[in-house]
């Protein structure tokens, strides 16, 4: 099986090499490209020969979103992970919704392990949305949203999708059958009214990010 070919851009030089290098060290991912400002990425990479990018959302010269949707216009089924070292989900929220399919969002603290930064990598580029564990976690449902009305149980359910966990891994954590998670799925995609499908699982990660709030104290901890 071919490895995952990735593109990095990243405008703060150390943190590019220390990903770059632990990635390479994944068996199924290929560093084939980096840069450190959105002139040399939209110079140098090839989109349609790339099934990942890494994009930094802040660069000297422009932003990751704008570059990501850029890139994804000249090849539709590239995987987007955003990077940022602070809480800034609104903006896949903000992306127009026939885009929003396969983009991620990781706080640069995530990418200390690299074993998550890969699983969210290959999530991603089956175009499945991952958000950062740790804004997940601290995720609490806005009274009277769809989310709300989840069971707790649930919403355990719906957060660990949210995180990137696969079914698998959901039923080892929570300590239930696979076929159990699956039938939690069926019933929070009827829960929000989301048609069952290839695309049901990213629509129930969109609406738990709308349907979230994080508090406060979060985003500053990541400018800190």
């Amino acid at each position: 099986m071919k490895p995952l070919r990735i593109g990095i851009v990243e405008d703060h030089s150390l943190f590019l090499q220390l990903m770059s290098s632990a990635l390479e060290q994944v068996d199924d991912l290929e560093i084939v490209a980096t840069a450190d400002n959105v002139a040399e990425a939209k110079k140098w990479f090839q989109p349609e020969n790339l099934d990942v990018v890494i994009l930094d959302i802040e660069l000297p010269d422009g932003n990751g979103v704008g570059l990501g949707i850029t890139m994804r216009r000249q090849n539709p089924h590239l995987g987007v992970v955003l990077l940022s070292d602070r809480d800034m989900l609104e903006l896949i929220l903000g992306l127009p919704k026939e885009e929003r399919q396969g983009w991620s969002y990781l706080t640069k603290s995530a990418t200390k392990s690299i074993d998550s930064l890969a699983s969210a990598i290959r999530a991603t580029s089956r175009g499945e949305t991952v958000i950062d564990p740790a804004l997940v976690n601290r995720s609490q449902a806005r009274p009277g949203t769809g989310v709300s009305s989840l069971t707790n149980r649930q919403f355990e359910v719906l957060r660990a999708v949210a995180r990137g966990d696969s079914n698998q891994t959901i039923a080892t954590n929570l300590g239930i059958a696979v076929n159990s998670v699956g039938n939690h799925l069926i019933a929070i995609y009827d829960a929000l009214g989301i048609p069952e499908g290839k695309n049901a699982r990213v629509a129930a990660v969109l609406d738990f990010l709308q349907d979230t709030t994080r508090p406060s104290t979060l985003s500053r901890a990541f400018s800190d």
